[in-house]
């Protein structure tokens, strides 16, 4: 066999083991994608699951708004927000002292609140701009922009 010959089959040899090999490695790689990919549909499936418990347990629905009543302050003091009509509202409550929230919706709601940490909620079911007044303090807390 010439010289010539021989590197014509090394190099068809080595040609064929590549490709032989780039099969054998794709192969490998098919096959271990589906596991990898059952695994992770298997961990997404139970991350999905999970999310959807905890916040259901810890974040009520509709629209949380944290209040601070401290001597004569309030936080927030006239901050404007949005909330959708007909969804509860949480008034998150902070306070040194007990009070009272006067709400201007349809029907106007009264909302007494002791000292400490409370949660009251509402509902709004009527688009329009709603007002929520501290009776104790005499002060804007909040206006809710109802959609």
């Amino acid at each position: 066999m010439s010289r010539r010959s021989r590197l014509a089959l090394v190099a068809l040899i080595a040609a064929l083991g590549m490709l032989v090999g780039g099969c054998g490695s794709d192969e490998s790689s098919g096959s271990e994608k589906p596991e990898a990919d059952k695994s992770s549909a298997t961990a997404d499936a139970s991350a999905k699951a999970e999310p959807t418990k905890k916040p259901t347990k810890k974040k009520p629905s509709g629209t949380t708004i944290d209040m601070t009543f401290k001597g004569d302050t309030v936080d927030p003091n006239g901050v404007q927000e949005k909330v959708k009509a007909g969804k509860p509202i949480t008034l998150h409550i902070v306070a040194d002292k007990p009070g009272e929230l006067h709400v201007h919706s349809s029907p106007e709601q009264e909302i007494k609140y002791d000292a400490g940490t409370s949660d009251k909620k509402l509902t709004i079911d009527r688009p329009g701009i709603v007002e929520v007044e501290s009776h104790t303090l005499e002060q804007l807390v909040v206006v809710l922009e109802v959609r």
